[in-house]
Formats: C-alpha cells, structure tokens, sequence
C-alpha cells in the first residue's frame, strides 16, 4: 500500500526588513514640531505690548527689529544699546537698504514722546516703512 506523502506547508516566511513608514511619519511630525516653534523661541525680551484688532504679522523679506523696554532702553534684535549706538545702527541700516521694513515693539508703558523720538531717528534715516507689532486680543474677549 502507497501512501502519498504528506507534505507539510510551511508558514509565512519572518520579514526580514524594517518598515520605514512609520519611522518616516515621526520624524515629518517632529520637523513641524520644530518648524513652528524656533520662530516663537527667537524672542527673549518680554514686552507687554498693546492689543489691537489688525495685528497681522508682516511679509517683509528684510527687517530691523526696535524695541522699547518698560524702562525705555533701546533695543536693536536683541542688542539692547545706548542711544548713540542705537541712532548709529539705524543708520547704517538705512544706508545699506532704504527699503528695509523697522518692526518698533514697544512696551504699553512706554511713553508716547519716547515712541515718538524712536520714529524720527528711524525717518532721519531714511528708513520709511515702519511697522508697528502688537499683540491679537484675545478669541474671548473679541464683540460679535
């Protein structure tokens, strides 16, 4: 009597490469993660600045950050300078590009005259497009 053989199938062979999708997916995750939040960390002069409905940030290419402390020191990015120093900057400024946008931060304590000396140092020199930053109010406190 002949029996035939019986033949046992094997299972499905172990997968011997990695999937790489998953590890892809995370790393896109964490690129975004610190896309967003490197421009939020640049900042590290705290200033209370004013509420405004247009707050909206500007698209200039080139820019010269200003800001005024609550004690009224001038700051240039985050070089906080003397008033010379301060008035010489701006105008080096001025005269490698006239078109370059001034963002003026200032702080909601500082007073008007010392916001208003700031802008006519900036206007001699000859930069004329000034921005000024504020803050969004808040989505609660918004009137319908």
């Amino acid at each position: 009597m002949a029996f035939g053989r019986l033949e046992r199938t094997t299972g499905p062979q172990p997968m011997s490469d990695i999937n790489m999708t998953p590890l892809i997916d995370v790393m896109l995750v964490l690129l975004v993660i610190f896309m967003v939040t490197a421009p939020l960390m640049t900042s590290s002069l705290k200033l209370d600045l004013p509420q405004a409905e247009a707050a909206k940030p500007s698209d200039a290419p080139q820019f010269l950050s200003v800001a005024i402390d609550p004690q009224g020191q001038l700051f240039v990015g985050e070089d906080a300078l003397p008033q010379d120093a301060f008035i010489a900057r701006i105008q080096a400024a001025g005269k490698s590009n006239p078109q370059m946008e001034v963002q003026l931060r200032a702080d909601r304590a500082v007073p008007y005259g010392r916001v208003a000396e700031v802008l006519g140092w900036v206007q001699q020199a000859g930069l004329s497009r000034i921005g000024f930053i504020t803050e969004a109010p808040p989505a609660a406190t918004t009137p319908r």
